[in-house]
């Protein structure tokens, strides 16, 4: 099992820069390949970032340049996001894949024009 909590989420202006980060629990050893998704209202949940066991990062083509996913140590996962946009604003899930695919409860990240 794995529990994903996320933390960071919040309220800003476009153009301004938030830090995601997510803490991962469990019964796992080693690193997981992990990812942020994230679902605005009304739309389904899409992929932002995904980085796997080796360090091999991709990204969606609407951020990239703009947020960036790494490690801060073995159990928690970043998203650096940068230059945020109002199309930016939707809840941000952490995700891990470990046997099957393991979610966060969502962080709320609203970003104003």
């Amino acid at each position: 099992q794995v529990q994903l909590v996320e933390s960071g989420g919040g309220w800003v202006q476009a153009g301004e820069s938030l830090r995601l980060s997510c803490a991962a629990s469990g019964s796992f050893f080693g690193l997981l390949p992990m990812g942020w998704y994230r679902q605005a209202p009304g739309k389904q949940r899409e992929l932002v970032a995904r980085i796997t066991r080796g360090g091999s990062t991709n990204y969606a083509d609407s951020v990239k340049g703009r947020f960036t996913i790494s490690r801060e140590n073995t159990k928690n996962t970043i998203l650096q996001m940068n230059s945020l946009k109002p199309e930016d604003t939707a809840v941000y899930y952490c995700n891990a894949d470990f046997h099957r695919e393991f979610w966060g409860q969502g962080t709320q990240v609203t970003v104003s024009s």
